[in-house]
């Protein structure tokens, strides 16, 4: 799944440096959970766009905030949370104006298909046949901070940090429950919409903080009115669709 992630960086690299992609690629930096709605998006707008290529890295959102700060190449970045984006505007890497939230997305606990235990609430977790819970990084990871705040505010972060297990990103901690190497795993909804034959949706998680994803198109960037097209198409009834295909819904 992640072999063209290496590509990508790869190639963030070599543009970094100076050898890299063509002047008419388009760089858009986004969150692990977009992987199957933006590559759709990606082939689409290519479609009305002949002469752009565009050039996917998908990442943790924490991680990807990262790059772009240190230089990397980037025209857009699509976070799947609010904070991230907040301390891309704070740090003045977003183009003015280009910013809007495009989707929302719902956090779910997940469990291996084969899976013989019936969760039903955070509470459950505490059960001892559940010994590793896959959560992303709080740090750097929106989802491990949507679990943490919830499992925090029901009084069950701390006595369920033995059985974490950090993950670099959403995809890392679905696959994790795919493979049944975590009795469960907090992840989005769409992300468990992708592998229906190997996780099911154990329970949805309330959270304080609607799951919003912010777009912008980044102020260093040479590709601005490039960038600016994408994120209108992303926002068109075209790219809602697409969107939506993979269970994401409007914000």
């Amino acid at each position: 799944m992640y072999r063209p992630l290496m590509k990508i960086t790869i190639a963030l690299l070599a543009l970094q440096f100076g050898a890299g992609a063509m002047a008419a690629d388009l760089i858009v930096s986004a969150a692990s959970s977009l992987i199957n709605a933006f590559t759709d998006i990606g082939h689409e707008f290519e479609r009305a766009h002949p002469d752009t290529k565009v050039v996917f890295n998908f990442a943790g959102s924490g991680q990807l905030l990262q790059q772009i700060a240190k230089g990397a190449p980037v025209a857009v970045f699509a976070s799947a949370d609010q904070e991230t984006m907040d301390k891309a505007q704070a740090d003045g890497l977003l183009e003015a104006g280009t910013r809007a939230n495009f989707v929302r997305n719902s956090l779910v606990v997940v469990v291996p298909n084969d899976s013989t235990l019936m969760l039903a609430s955070l509470n459950d977790l505490a059960k001892s046949e559940i010994r590793h819970i896959a959560i992303g990084n709080p740090e750097s990871v929106p989802v491990g901070r949507y679990s943490k705040a919830v499992l925090s505010a029901a009084g069950h972060w701390n006595a369920l940090q033995p059985k974490m297990v950090n993950t670099q990103n959403v995809r890392q901690s679905l696959d994790y429950a795919s493979r049944g190497e975590v009795e469960a795993a907090f992840v989005y909804r769409t992300d468990a919409a992708v592998l229906p034959d190997k996780v099911r949706v154990a329970f949805q998680v309330p959270t304080q903080k609607p799951v919003l994803y912010p777009i912008a198109a980044i102020r260093a960037s040479s590709d601005k009115t490039v960038a600016r097209d994408f994120i209108a198409f992303v926002q068109s009834d075209a790219g809602t669709k697409l969107l939506q295909k993979y269970g994401f819904v409007k914000p």
